[in-house]
């Protein structure tokens, strides 16, 4: 299927809660996502489940996640790329995550409204 008709057909969904982004000492319990590269740990967690601080060096809170709610081949080319140029044209910032099968990102809250409308 071509990148297009992924655009026209697709469906996205908003997580209600609030996220924070967090470079970290080490992994936490409970988090959407964990990323471990060979120079920093990041977590995209619920703001509500941040239980331990010692161990947060950086942390950006009120993220929202948008979820491209259908499965993508891996083979799909631009679909992040569309995205960010869709969301950049209005001054949005993202911070993309990609599963084996689908796609997310996050915004800021006060932007989230703007960027539904946008999508």
């Amino acid at each position: 299927m071509k990148l297009e008709n992924y655009l026209k057909k697709g469906k996205f969904y908003v997580w209600k809660e609030k996220f924070a982004i967090i470079k970290s000492k080490k992994p936490m319990q409970n988090a959407f996502a964990v990323i471990k590269d060979k120079n920093e740990i990041t977590i995209i967690i619920n703001q509500s489940k941040i239980k331990d601080k010692k161990d947060i060096i950086e942390i950006s809170k009120d993220w929202k996640i948008i979820t491209f709610d259908m499965e993508f081949p891996l083979e799909l080319v631009g679909f992040i790329s569309r995205i960010s140029n869709i969301l950049a044209e209005v001054g949005i910032s993202i911070f993309a995550i990609s599963s084996y099968s689908t796609d997310h990102i996050l915004v800021k809250g006060k932007n989230l409204k703007k960027a539904i409308n946008k999508l």
